[in-house]
Formats: structure tokens, sequence, C-alpha cells
């Protein structure tokens, strides 16, 4: 596990420091102090593997010597307790080379540093630690003064502000953690503190080498040895109590590898002795959980506290999905929709079986649906059913602006899961038999939370609807509980998408939905809609510009902008903030102390609150428009219509609401939406940002990030979707068995959905064969599909064909999955592997065989899994029962058993003319197994008996066909699969 170290600090006067001698030491080298008149000689310093200046736009070239920089620095500096110099000190991966490592670190220099200004000494030490492993780290001394061709002119306060230190270390673990992603590195970083992070584990410095070598010769002793105290007694506490090392590093991720646990407990020891003894602690410790290897080969483990959590939540889902407490009558469904129709809400397409789905009886309800399917909508049709039926419909959401989202699109009352949690410990509002729970945006929920919430309901008896989408923003713990709920007890699937009003953006939407981010990016670039500029600043200019206008041309649209940082946010908003100001739209500005440092607010600001309050009835992400603001109190109109009036003493969490998180977003609906890239953005949020919007969107990014269009498109579809420990167990033995063999996943797909949990089926299987005395139907097999059917097949055929169409959908998403795992040479994980199994059984519970038919239609016809993943299943579902069809009908069977020969005996030929054994084997293979599959398919071998010679066997022989087939194959391979009796 890569860890997380940014430190900054002053070198001061005061205290004593020189910056020509902190300078010569960073850079091994010998350099001469004027003011002191001496040398500083660290030219026998080792593990110093990058040195230079980096100069912003106008700095004197005189100052890219570092003797020359630092002496001036002194001499400029005239108060003995002068600060001479900001160091900014950070790790770098071990995972990454040093050629990696050096390129990510002036990058990240550069772009913080750099061109803000600032002078910056960067050294890049490449050391041994005491286990013997690497400790990259970097040193840049920065100067603290602005910098023209002259020299040095004023020092820039606002490089000392708190605010600017937590922007530094969040976009140094996104520069990280997007480094890694690029490189297939299984590694990620959080700048969080450990609190924050919920580890029970004290805070500490990271101390490279170089200091503890400093501390040898007595200098920085004092901090040195805080470190290794606090790093001791967290060693001390992880040998004594391993579990604490198992439960921070599974907070954030259900499963983990060696290294990730290694390099987990190297951050909280001193020294190898006590790095030994912990990990030892670890690996021997009751709570480890071994899983077996990932798909990298990398021993995967987990703790006892997430398995058990997973089998909680399991075992709570099972027992509400098994309850019929709740259903809802006909006439309250009726009811509901006549309402909502006279309101001009007609539920249509697939939410109309969504409403159907959520308003049965069983106790668990799931509904998976794109952005912007109008799920709330369906909601709020729900909620009026169910309050007719005398329930009580509460919502809850990850967040608070998903929350207000859920209650103004559906008018169910809504709150954040950790505030109703707090109110059950507190024994209030506690669920009963007669609750309703919709539980919004499901997939940001984690698996420890999603347990504690569905065991609470299972006991209380109550229902739980949970809605999402398992590809939206992912989970800030540990686990993917909504994906695991939904692929065991299936649920429904919205589709259809309504936010956007033009169809090509409703595509789009479904690109981005299945993964297909390039494809959307291309679309909206064709729309003029995705804007590059040469720099990030200049991108978030032109972003600023673009909002001001259509904001100016359209005063009544919603808008919003989004990015992935905080820091980012921050930028944006001053810039919108200056445009209003410059435009005349705001007041006289008021200075105030806010949660995230001091804010100036006036009258027609943009405003967002940032922490729940029931008394004012605002949650985290309301947005709204200052109305009035004085030092000691703010009215605020928000943006459903209320006016909110508050003491600025007692609630002073807020901030400008012109831009916003993707992550606050999810949930969020408008007009028009204005979207700045930056690294650290992934396929998740690339979805959810680019799908806030009604009538219109804008990209925009910088070169500076992206270098290219393709580099942009490689980083928004960046996968991270997060693992559950169950995924790793039950691995299929013959999944594993093709696995190691190299077998290609899309002939293994197309095993799979040929094969049952226990036994294998072959295309013809399931047939319900005549009876001799059985007269076939009129017309059957004339080559047409009858206007009605007899027997199994009639009485199969789904209530509603949206359904079957979704359930085709289902799984041809399934299958496509796994084909691209293979397209990307990496093993097929299990719950996708279930994900398939599941989506078979909810088609075959539709009607018997749907999966074995729609298998063999997508082999056939490989396109069609294509345009079933992207919506169009209608094809498909044709092309399944075209196969439904056939396999009822021995003549069209028998039919295509002769083309099908054929074609293998072409192809085999043509193989062993051309000398290829492997190939020519592989097709006789294929020519046995159609062989013997006649030995589970009497009528359709009965009709081959008259058509020998179009399958190249002699019509004298007498033995059966399937046994003459396999004799007339030039191998053995025959009997060696068991053709003879």
């Amino acid at each position: 596990m890569a860890i997380f170290h940014l430190s900054v600090k002053v070198i001061s006067r005061a205290s004593g420091r020189s910056a020509v001698a902190a300078a010569a030491y960073r850079a091994g080298e010998r350099l001469h102090d004027q003011r002191l008149d001496r040398d500083h000689d660290f030219r026998a310093k080792s593990g110093v593997e990058h040195s230079e200046i980096m100069l912003p736009e106008g700095a004197p070239e005189r100052f890219s010597d570092r003797a020359t920089l630092w002496n001036e620095v002194e001499v400029t500096e005239k108060r003995k307790d002068a600060q001479l110099a900001r160091e900014v000190e950070f790790a770098i991966p071990r995972e990454m080379n040093q050629q990696q490592g050096i390129e990510l670190a002036r990058y990240f220099v550069q772009a913080e540093f750099v061109d803000r200004g600032m002078i910056a000494d960067l050294n890049v030490h490449w050391g041994v630690g005491a286990d013997g492993q690497p400790k990259p780290h970097a040193h840049v001394m920065l100067t603290m003064r602005e910098v023209g061709e002259d020299g040095f002119g004023q020092k820039v306060r606002d490089w000392n502000r708190t605010e600017v230190v937590e922007q530094w270390r969040e976009r140094w673990a996104d520069h990280v953690n997007t480094r890694l992603a690029e490189l297939d590195i299984d590694a990620r970083i959080d700048h969080r503190s450990l609190e924050a992070q919920g580890t029970d584990l004290d805070p500490q410095d990271k101390i490279g080498p170089a200091a503890s070598r400093m501390g040898e010769r007595g200098l920085e002793s004092e901090r040195i040895e805080d470190h290794r105290a606090v790093a001791r007694a967290n060693g001390e506490r992880i040998i004594a109590e391993p579990r604490v090392a198992l439960d921070a590093i599974t907070h954030s991720q259900a499963t983990f590898t060696n290294r990730d646990m290694a390099m987990f407990v190297h951050r909280h020891t001193d020294g190898k002795e006590q790095f030994d003894a912990a990990m030892s602690a670890v690996r021997a410790s009751p709570e480890l959980v071994a899983l077996g290897k990932d798909g990298r080969g990398d021993d995967r483990f987990t703790s006892r506290d997430m398995i058990d959590a997973e089998q909680r939540l399991q075992r709570a889902a099972e027992a509400m999905a098994a309850s019929e407490r709740h259903r809802v009558s006909d006439a309250d469904r009726k009811g509901a929709l006549v309402r909502a129709a006279e309101r001009g809400l007609t539920l249509s397409g697939e939410q109309r079986p969504a409403f159907e789905h959520v308003t049965d009886r069983q106790g668990l309800s799931v509904v998976v649906g794109y952005a912007g399917t109008g799920k709330s909508a369906m909601l709020g049709v729900a909620r009026e059913a169910w309050e007719d039926a005398r329930l009580n419909v509460r919502g809850a959401a990850l967040s608070g602006i998903a929350a207000e989202g859920l209650e103004n699109g559906s008018g169910i009352a809504s709150r954040t899961i950790a505030s109703m949690e707090h109110g059950w410990s507190q024994g209030r509002d506690m669920l009963t038999a007669r609750d309703v729970l919709v539980i919004d945006e499901a997939g940001m929920v984690g698996t420890r939370q999603m347990e504690r919430v569905l065991s609470h309901a299972a006991d209380a008896g109550a229902k739980v609807v949970l809605v999402g989408d398992p590809q939206q923003l992912q989970a800030i713990e540990a686990g993917a509980a909504f994906r695991a709920i939904h692929e065991r007890h299936g649920g429904v699937e919205i589709t259809e998408v309504r936010r956007q009003h033009e169809a090509w953006q409703q595509d789009a939407t479904r690109h981005l939905a299945t993964g297909r981010t390039g494809e959307a990016i291309q679309t909206y670039t064709e729309r003029g809609m995705v804007h590059a500029a040469d720099t990030r600043e200049q991108a978030r200019g032109e972003l600023v510009e673009q909002w001001d206008r259509e904001r100016i041309a359209a005063p009544d649209q919603s808008r919003i902008i989004l990015t992935h940082t905080n820091a980012e946010v921050r930028e944006l908003n001053e810039a919108a903030r200056d445009r209003m100001r410059a435009g005349g739209e705001l007041g006289d500005d008021v200075l105030m102390k806010a949660e995230r440092g001091e804010r100036a607010f006036a009258s027609g600001d943009r405003i967002m609150f940032l922490r729940n309050e029931r008394s004012l009835e605002v949650k985290n992400g309301t947005l709204g428009t200052v109305e009035r603001v004085t030092q000691q109190s703010m009215r605020v109109r928000t943006d459903d219509g209320r006016g909110i009036a508050f003491d600025t003493k007692d609630y002073a969490h807020v901030d400008h609401g012109y831009a916003a998180t993707i992550h606050k977003a999810q949930g969020v609906t408008v007009d028009r939406s204005h979207v700045l890239a930056t690294p650290g953005m992934d396929r998740h949020g690339a979805y959810v940002g680019l799908t806030r919007h009604r009538d219109g969107m804008a990209l925009h990014y910088g070169r500076d990030d992206f270098k290219d269009d393709a580099r942009l498109v490689r980083t928004l579809s960046l996968e991270r979707a997060k693992d559950m420990a169950s995924d790793y167990a039950n691995r299929d033995p013959a999944r594993q068995f093709a696995e190691r063999r190299g077998i290609g996943i899309r002939e293994r797909v197309a095993e799979i959905v040929r094969t049952g949990k226990e036994k294998a089926r072959g295309i013809f299987d399931g047939l319900r064969l005549s009876r001799p005395d059985q007269q076939r139907e009129p017309g059957m097999f004339a080559g047409f599909r009858p206007p009605e059917r007899k027997g199994d097949l009639a009485k199969a055929e789904p209530a509603h064909a949206n359904g079957q169409r979704r359930a085709v959908e289902r799984y041809a998403r399934a299958v496509d999955d796994i084909a691209r795992m293979h397209d990307r040479g990496l093993p097929v994980l299990p719950h996708q592997h279930d994900a398939l199994n599941r989506a078979g059984e909810a088609l075959d519970a539709i009607r018997p065989h749907a999966s074995t038919d729609l298998g063999n239609a997508f082999q056939r016809q490989p396109g069609l899994v294509h345009d079933a993943t992207q919506g169009r299943g209608h094809a498909a579902v044709r092309a399944m029962n075209k196969e439904a069809e056939l396999r009822a009908d021995p003549f069209q069977r028998a039919d295509r058993f002769v083309e099908g020969w054929k074609q293998l005996r072409q192809a085999h030929e043509d193989l062993r003319r051309d000398g290829d054994v492997r190939g020519a084997k592989r097709v006789g293979q294929q020519m046995a197994g159609m062989a013997k599959s006649l030995e589970r398919d009497a009528q359709v071998e009965s009709l081959l008996r008259g058509r020998r010679q179009d399958l190249g066997i002699g019509a004298n022989m007498a033995r059966d066909v399937g046994r003459d087939l396999a004799a007339s194959i030039p191998t053995d391979l025959g009997k060696n699969l068991g053709m003879s009796r």
C-alpha cells in the first residue's frame, strides 16, 4: 500500500538555520555561504538522484545557480528571525521506478509551486530504509517572495494560508493516484488524516534516512524523536493487537495484498526489528483471512471482521427478500397511477415494471437505473401507493445533497444515513414493520454501513428499497454492497434515459453507463461541447467565461460547475464570483470566518451549505442564493424556494456555491453543466459529471493535464470499481482451469452460456421430445413463427415484452463485461461470472431455457451483444425466440446441423492443407462434439439418416449417424471423446 506523506515547514533564521546550508545538504553539493563566510560541503551524501532549480516565468536566469539563489535570499532577508524559505517534503511511491518518480515530482512541483510564481529547488532522494527497501522522497525548497526581472519583491502572504497546504496535500494525492492508475499499479494513497480515515492509530510525520542521519549529528533531533516515539507506540499497538492494522487497512478497501499490508505496517513501526515483529503478528492473526489470488496473480486477503460484515449483510438481505408483508393492493397502485397521470406524469416503458416491483410484497427491492432515467419520478408515484396502503415512507442517502435530491424528486422525506443511524443509536426514529425505507444512490454506501441499515430493517420487519447505479461514484468506505445485493437477489433495471432532452445525448449517457466513455466524449466533441486549452488555468478561465455568457443569456436556467477536487472548486468559485462582481450583480462584501477559512459573502452570491442542520432543514450540499448578509447573520433563499435565516456564530458551515465537486453532485439535475476535467478523475466520476444536465454540457480541460484527446479519454475511462471479499470465494474450478490454460474468454463465454451450475447443456438440451404417436403442428416447421404456440413455450411467454427485453439486455451486459476482460488480457473476476449466472437465471425464470437460446443467438450473431448493451435488445429478443423455435423444431435443428457440419468440415480440410495441425485439431474436436450431441437428440439423428450424403458419410454405413460422423473425422478424437458405446 503506497503511503501518503506531504509535510510543509519553514526554514527560519530564528532557529539558527541557513538557507544555503539547507540547500547544500538537500542537493548533496558544496556551497559557499556569503553571510557566514563559510562552506557547506555535503558532497559525500548519497542517494540524491535528481537535483534542479525550477524558475517561474520572468525570474532572472542567474537564479538557476543554486549558490546565487540562496545567497541572495539570505541578503534579502534582514531580520534576525527572518523566514528564509519554505520546504515541502513528500514521499514518492516505491512502486514507481526512479524515472517515473522523478517525472511525477517535477510535474507536481511545476504545477503547484512554479506556476504560482515560486522558485523551486527540487531534490529527489532515493534512499534505502532499515528494511532494505527503497524510500524515495523529494525535498522542495521554495522562495517566499514574488520574483521579477530585478530580483525579489514583496512576500506573498497568500502562500502562508493553512488551506493552501491542505490543497497541496490533496493535489499531491490526486497526482499520485492518477499516475499509479496510468501505470496500472494497484496502489492508492489518501491525504486525509488517520482520524478521518477511521484508523485507531496516532498520526506521525515521515522521517527519511536523510533526516535520520541529521539526527545522528544532532540536527532536528527533537522532531525525529517525536516521530519515532509515535511510530514505536503504534508498532507496539499493532503487535499487541494486530486487529488494529487489519481494521485500518479494510476501512476503505475490502481486500488487500501482501504489499498493502507491508506498506501499512512499515508506515506505523520504528525500525526493522519492530517491523518484522508487527508483520509476524498481523500474518499470524486469526483475524487475517486468505482469499486466494486475484486477477493479477497477487495473493489477496481480508479481515474476519469484513467477512463477518458481508455475511451479516447477506443474511439480512436474504431474510428481507424472503419476507412478503408489504404488498400494496391493485386498487392503491391504480389510484397512485391515476393521480400521477392527472398531474401529467405517466409511467411508461421501464418505469412501470419498476413501480410494480417496488410496490410488490417482498421486503427487499432493488432498482438499478442509469443516470437520468426517472427513478425519482417513479418513486414519487410509489410513495403515494405506499401511503395509500397506510405504510410510512422514509428516504435516505449517503450525502446530504443526494438526500435532498430524493426528497425534491419524489416527495419522500429524506435525510442522510449517518443522521438516521445517529437517531437509532439514541433510540429515536426506529424502523417498524409499517415502514418503507428508500435508499437512493445506494452504490455509494459501503458494506459495513449497508449491513447496519439492512440488519436493523430486517429486525424491525421494515421494507427497504435500494436505488442506484453501481457504475456511478463508488463507495468511500470498503466494499460494493449494492452491486453484490443486486447480483445475488436481482431486481429491475431502468435504462431508458429521460433526463437529457435530445436523443443523441441520451445515447451518450448510455455509453457512459456501460463503460464506453470514449464514445460519449467523441459524441460531445462532434457537437462542439468539448473544449481544450493550452493550460488548466486557461481552461478554467474559458469555462467561467462560457458559464457567465450562458448565464446572462438564459437567467432562468439552472446550472452548475463541476470538477474533481475541493482546491479546484475554490479556484472556480473565486473566478465565477469575479464575473458576478464585474457585472454588478453582487452587493457589498462581508467578511466572515467560515468553516473552510475566511470568506467574503454578498447579497446575490451563490452559496452551499456544508453540514446537515435539521433546525434549518438544510443538508450538506444544499444550494441557495444569499439575500442579505451581515457580520452576525445571513438570509438565504434555497433553490427549492425556502427562506432560511441564521446567525453566523451558530452556523458557519457555508461556502460559495457556483462550483461543486463531482462527488457532491451525484443525484443533482440542472439545465446546463460545465465540467473541468483534471487528473484523478475516472470512469465513475466522468459518468456522474457528464450526465447532470437536461439541455447541454460543456467539458473543458488543459493540455498540461492531458496532452491530447486520447490521454483525456484514457484517464476518464479508468475503472476503479470496488470489490467484495465474497468476490474471491467459491471460485468456479472450470473457470480457473480455463484461465490457467489460456482458453479464450470468448470461448469460455460460449461455454458458460451453455452451462448450468452442475452439468453442461448442449445447444439442443432442454427439448421436450414428442411421443411417437404425437403429430407435428401444422406449419411449425415451415420456417416461420406461428401465431400461437402450444405446450411449455406458449405458457412461458412473458407477460410484458419489456421485462423480457430488459432481462436480455442485462444478460448481454454480463457477456460483454466478460468479453472486455478478455480483450484486456485479464482473467474474469468471480463477481462477473456470478453476474452472468444470475442474469441467466433471471432469463430462465421468464421462460425455461431462455438463457441457452440467447447464448446460442449470441454465438451465431455476436453483433447482437453490442446492440443489447446499448439498450437496443429487440433484435436479440427476436433471435432468442428464433432459437427457441429451432429448439422445438427437429427439422430446423437438422438443417442447422448439416449447415454447421459442412462449415466445420471445410475449415478442417483447409487447416490440414495449410499445415495448421493445432487449428485442425481444435476444429476436429468441435466436429466430434457435434457428433456426440446427437446422442441426446434422437429426433435429429433420425432425420439425418436420410441426409448422409449432405454430411459426407456413406449411405451404406450401418451404424448410427453420430458414430459414423465421428468415425469420418480423420483423427482419433472420436474415440477419445467417448463415442463408442
